[in-house]
């Protein structure tokens, strides 16, 4: 499948051929020959006409300059001087400044019709970030590179015509921009009588004088830069010397890898965590949730036994076993995050509250009330998210579960809920419903939006959404949770929000949907729509520190306040731990190292993964992204049911779906939906970090039989839908003629 443009790119080229004639007729008929000596002959000779004719000739002289420089034919230079020498300094500067921005804007509108759409292609998703900076920076860009005039004038306009920049900006940076340079030029055509050379004009002092007006604006920037910081910083009282180097505010992902780099390279490093080290991702997110999938798919194997020839059987189980087990793992992993190791690495680990108080100083508020005070040259904010609870009526009423809570509050249960609802279509969603619901849950699953899953193409969404479904799931789309409420027996006494064995109380959660209202009975309901980054109580309000959804920051990780750093869930954008490990690399080097050199955060190629079963895995853009993007693209599509290792084990299901730039091997997005999904990503993110393509894939030996080999089949569909069919036909004669 391409998305392909409506514009017609025959019309264009042909288009492009004539103007590329016309302007290589104008050049060899007129450009070869100009030279100092020749312009001072035609100058001469139509002075008096344009005397005599001056509006005509002006309004002429006025076309040909803008279609000169609308076609980038290099002889703007003489047609400069010209006008110098024809209308005198400010009539010449009047001309020259007008007609050429105009032409540089046609040029700037050539180079987008013809070029931009191609350019974008290839750029692909790394178009979005150059538009990003050109967006805020671009002016700033252009004028300074309008201030020398050694740089080719046709290059600058070209170039800018690729980018998003509006055509009125351009004009206008433009304009002001080669002011100085006209000028210049125009007033060495009054004196064209006396000059011997272009020398006399492009000296080399001049050309620097030049280049030091277009660094001016630089340097101006970075001393209003300076000055900004000064200003952020000028309420405050800086320490004369630091008691650490960084400190660390939050123990989870983020957190403990700024502290392993920063104790690495021999930083004094404090790491001040409230709760517990390993944050949400150790005790509350990836581990337990995996290890609860785990004996949720066993018990469904067991099930399904006789897919595999064996006598299926129901699992019999007392869930506090299934739930103790989660915290064995919980704990076999604790020691890696532990308070000793990094200790041992040279970490300062302190347990309690942080709280900013100054742009370098730190109030550690300790579980005894103590309160410790440490400076530090820089911070880092690494406080995680919590899962994010809506505002529905009723909800206190009834209780709730949150996928932070369910492991200690059903830790002792010797069953799964019987009715349970969970609230929200997302991953924690997708994965929390399936799991219970293989371990004995009635589970109906309630999503507010068209489909599960939003963020992946509709054939993925209604995959798990069937997957759901077939396991006995209840699930509801386009359904609205408006309110819970409890209905009470006749007995008194409230019910107790948490306590699914109250008995003689019945929980209910009420749905819309269209205009029809339905009431769902529960037991127990886990409130799985999201998560929010932890913003509050840091001190960040106090400092004046920016926050919406995340802290605030730029693309060195820096806060309002350039020492302080904020890094995973609390600056978003993603909420992956290997995105906050990621992150962490950027925020630690650069608040240890950025006085030297600083390193902008890197979100080329982030794949992520939702361990439903089959899982799905993710790299770069998917179909719907790309199309809301504009971005042309040919899908290539493999399904695992034909897949040899997968048909052993008994998991032919999903598919292999890689997006490419049209024509070429270059991939720009993977989906994976089926069994090890997670692992089998890893290749193509690989690949599109070191910008292999399909080929290279699909010159790979693989394994065989491996789940792996998918990877290296679809990179096969993709050669085969290269073919060249003609080719094939001429191939086959000739074959043909060798049997004859």
């Amino acid at each position: 499948m391409i998305n392909k443009k409506t514009a017609n790119p025959y019309k264009k080229i042909l288009l492009l051929l004539l103007i590329s004639l016309i302007a290589t007729l104008l050049f060899y008929l007129n450009g070869q020959s100009i030279n100092l000596e020749r312009m001072q002959i035609i100058v001469a000779d139509v002075n008096q006409w344009h005397r005599q004719n001056t509006a005509l000739f002006f309004g002429v002289f006025f076309t040909a300059y803008v279609i000169i420089t609308a076609t980038s034919l290099p002889l703007a230079v003489w047609m400069t001087l010209a006008a110098g020498a024809l209308f005198g300094l400010w009539g010449g500067v009047l001309m020259v400044s007008f007609a050429s921005s105009i032409g540089a804007t046609l040029a700037f509108l050539s180079s987008r019709y013809f070029l931009r759409d191609w350019v974008r292609i290839k750029l692909g998703k790394y178009i979005k970030t150059i538009d990003a900076g050109l967006e805020k920076d671009g002016g700033f860009y252009l004028f300074s590179l309008r201030l020398i005039p050694a740089l080719p004038f046709f290059a600058v306009n070209l170039l800018m015509g690729l980018s998003a920049m509006k055509t009125w900006r351009f004009y206008w940076v433009s304009q002001i921009g080669m002011l100085l340079g006209t000028i210049v030029y125009v007033n060495a055509g009054t004196q064209l009588s006396k000059l011997n050379s272009l020398a006399d004009i492009t000296s080399p002092a001049l050309i620097m004088s030049f280049v030091a007006l277009a660094i001016l604006p630089w340097a101006v920037r970075m001393v209003l830069s300076f000055y900004q910081r000064k200003k952020v910083y000028a309420k405050w009282h800086k320490p004369k010397s630091f008691d650490r180097n960084v400190i660390i505010i939050g123990a989870g992902a983020a957190g403990l890898v700024s502290a392993y780099i920063a104790a690495v390279v021999k930083a004094k490093v404090t790491l001040i965590e409230t709760h517990k080290m390993g944050g949400d991702c150790l005790n509350y997110g990836c581990v337990p949730s995996k290890a609860l999938i785990k004996s949720a798919k066993i018990a469904h194997q067991m099930q399904h036994a006789h897919h595999y020839g064996l006598a299926a059987s129901k699992p019999t189980f007392n869930f506090s076993n299934v739930m103790q087990r989660i915290h064995q793992v919980i704990a076999a992993i604790a020691p890696h995050d532990s308070v000793e190791r990094y200790q041992s690495m040279g970490v300062e680990v302190l347990e309690g509250h942080a709280k900013l108080i100054s742009p370098w100083c730190v109030q550690i508020t300790h579980a005894s009330g103590s309160i410790t005070e440490l400076t530090s040259r820089s911070v880092i904010i690494a406080t995680g998210a919590a899962p994010f609870v809506p505002p529905l009526p009723g909800l206190e009423t009834t209780g709730y579960l949150t996928s932070d809570t369910l492991w200690e509050h059903l830790r002792n249960d010797a069953q799964a809920p019987k009715r349970l609802v969970v609230l929200g279509g997302g991953p924690i969603g997708c994965e929390l419903t399936q799991a219970f619901a293989r371990l004995g849950s009635q589970v109906t699953q309630i999503e507010m939006l068209e489909r599960l899953m939003i963020r992946e193409d509709e054939d993925v969404s209604l995959f798990v959404k069937q997957t759901l479904e077939q396991e006995g799931v209840s699930v509801l789309t386009n359904h609205k949770a408006i309110r819970c409420g409890v209905d009470k027996d006749s007995r008194d006494g409230p019910a107790n929000s948490l306590d699914h064995d109250s008995i003689g109380h019945t929980k209910w959660i009420e749905v819309i949907c269209g205009d029809k209202t339905s009431r769902i009975e529960f037991d127990q309901m886990i409130v799985a729509v999201g998560r929010a980054p932890r913003l509050s109580g840091f001190g960040l309000e106090q400092l004046g520190i920016p926050t919406t959804k995340v802290v605030q920051t730029n693309d060195y990780l820096e806060t309002l306040y350039p020492n302080i750093y904020a890094a995973g869930d609390v600056a978003g954008p993603y909420q992956f731990t290997h995105t906050a490990a990621h992150q962490a690399w950027y925020a630690s080097v650069n608040a240890l190292f950025g006085h030297f050199k600083r390193f902008k955060v890197d979100y080329r190629v982030i794949p992520w993964a939702t361990f439903v079963d089959p899982e799905v895995a993710r790299v770069g853009l998917n179909e719907q992204e790309a199309t809301q993007q504009n971005i042309s693209y040919e899908v290539t599509r493999y399904g695992i049911n034909d897949l040899d290792r997968a048909i052993a084990e008994g998991c032919a299901a999903g598919f292999v779906k890689v997006l490419t730039v049209p024509g070429k091997d270059k991939i720009i997005g993977v989906t994976i939906v089926g069994a090890q999904a997670a692992e089998l990503i890893a290749e193509f993110v690989l690949a599109m970090k070191y910008n292999l393509g399909l080929n290279k894939i699909l010159g790979t030996i693989h394994t065989y039989p491996t789940m792996a080999e998918a990877n290296k089949y679809v990179a096969g569909e993709w050669k085969r839908g290269q073919v060249n069919h003609k080719a094939m036909k001429w191939l086959q004669r000739y074959h043909a003629w060798r049997r004859s």
